[in-house]
């Protein structure tokens, strides 16, 4: 219903919609929405949130919003990752706490980028941009062994997450289908060559598919 309305200090985001009517307007997108299909689920959405301060203020978000009898149905955590961060751990963490507020949790846009990144700057906010070097573009040629398998480790170990969390987990999607079709290629920096999904650009699996396919099944027989 809403997205990205909140930056990652916690403050709202100097949206149009929030320089017209205010804080407010939030509020009020979902009560429209309501009035306008009842039967609509309703889902705040957003980046960079397992960042604590960003985490308190859609926690505070979704409170008010039940206080003041307005539907609220999930929140949607973004899951644009880089090898180290966010942590595994913080990820968890947060699934549990916006659970906790009373809502479903689902993760989008989920991708896990490999590259360097500018200033160690993280989140997904697309007016960030910065020139090309070949230093921030080492990947051309295909991942090392090394990098490969991080990632491949990265993302096992979110999906154990989310597999261990599946009470509280609606649904996983992914950015994009396959690497070559990515946005991680020309964000923050145009051209470069990145390998952030579970898909090679040949449309092929990745083996983690196979071992998140393996665990899941485990996971049902253990149930």
């Amino acid at each position: 219903m809403v997205n990205e309305a909140i930056e990652g200090d916690g403050s709202w985001r100097k949206t149009k919609f929030y320089s017209i009517i205010g804080e407010e307007y939030i509020k009020l997108a979902f009560q429209f929405a309501h009035e306008a299909d009842p039967e609509a689920e309703l889902y705040y959405n957003d980046y960079s949130m397992t960042s604590p301060a960003k985490r308190d203020a859609v926690v505070k978000l979704v409170k008010d919003l039940k206080e003041e009898g307005l539907r609220i149905d999930a929140i949607g955590m973004q899951g644009h990752c880089s090898l180290n961060k966010p942590t595994v751990d913080d990820f968890e963490e947060s699934i549990k706490i916006y659970s906790a507020a009373g809502v479903k949790v689902m993760i989008t846009e989920l991708d896990v980028t490999t590259i360097p990144n500018p200033f160690d700057m993280h989140g997904a906010d697309v007016a960030n941009r910065f020139e090309y070097s070949k230093e921030m573009d080492p990947y051309k040629e295909g991942l090392p062994e090394q990098v490969d398998s991080a990632l491949q480790k990265k993302y096992l170990d979110l999906f154990m997450v989310f597999l261990k969390h599946q009470d509280k987990i609606s649904r996983v999607t992914l950015w994009g289908l396959n690497d070559a079709q990515s946005w991680r290629n020309n964000w923050p920096i145009h051209g470069r060559t990145d390998y952030p999904l579970l898909f090679d650009r040949k449309n092929k699996a990745k083996p983690v598919v196979e071992a998140i396919i393996e665990a899941a099944g485990n996971m049902r027989l253990q149930n």
